[in-house]
């Protein structure tokens, strides 16, 4: 194995590199957008409000990614009213757009139901305290439910973030060239697959780390009040001195 080709292809997997993350993150933002309605909606109680997101997150895990990219790129074109349209059309007929809408729509479904267990996890005692306070249904879950259901969610979409990105490589079949596209372009002409697939797995190891470490930094973040500070055990605030123990003399 030549460690040389690994180096010298480096520069033109970058490339493909850049937009594997704009795939991942720009499906991945417009996914939370769709999944929180989507999560809302699957902790209703009635049935008619639950049935519609049930069926689409049912659709969109039940099948497989690929599929679901096939079905975007190659089946919306096939239809007139698509190819007519002067909005739809310049959309659908390019391969990126194709790919972030899938992406988007598939992690939706994964995300959705990441937030409807966070949100039905989420302590009834702080809603019926928002309650008391006289919050409504909607203030009540903009400003406790939804907060405190994301901080639940948050090591789970964790673990989605970093599926998408592996999952992004089917971009490749739809002729986009993202990290897995551009080693494949490359292999077709240095015909030296290990090297050239062994540095885009160590590009995407480094995207993976990177990832891992952001998001355990805003886990840490975001549930700094669950960690007593030493003052706080020994009962005193900040600044203040500890209580004397029970039975010490004056």
């Amino acid at each position: 194995m030549n460690i040389q080709v690994s180096l010298d292809v480096l520069p033109e997997l970058l490339k493909g590199a850049w937009l594997t993350l704009q795939l991942l993150f720009i499906s991945g933002f417009f996914g939370v957008l769709l999944a929180v309605p989507l999560a809302i909606a699957r902790t209703s109680s009635l049935v008619l409000v639950r049935a519609l997101p049930f069926a689409y997150i049912f659709f969109f895990r039940g099948t497989p990614l690929l599929v679901q990219l096939f079905l975007v790129y190659y089946g919306l074109s096939q239809f007139q009213v698509i190819q007519d349209s002067p909005i739809l059309w310049p959309i659908l007929r390019e391969p990126y757009w194709c790919a972030i809408i899938t992406f988007a729509l598939h992690t939706a479904a994964y995300i959705a139901e990441i937030l409807r267990g966070a949100i039905q996890a989420v302590p009834p005692g702080e809603i019926e305290a928002a309650r008391a306070l006289g919050m409504g249904r909607a203030t009540t879950m903009g400003r406790i439910v939804l907060p405190r259901a994301a901080r639940l969610a948050l090591p789970a979409y964790g673990n989605e973030l970093i599926l998408m990105l592996k999952g992004s490589a089917l971009a490749s079949t739809i002729t986009l060239l993202d990290l897995t596209g551009m080693a494949r372009t490359v292999i077709a002409r240095n015909y030296m697959p290990v090297e050239t697939f062994l540095a885009a797995g160590l590009i995407y190891m480094t995207i993976t780390f990177v990832l891992v470490r952001g998001l355990r930094w805003v886990e840490h973040r975001t549930s700094a009040h669950t960690r007593a500070r030493p003052a706080d055990v020994a009962g005193a605030g900040p600044g203040l001195p500890a209580p004397p123990r029970r039975g010490a003399r004056d």
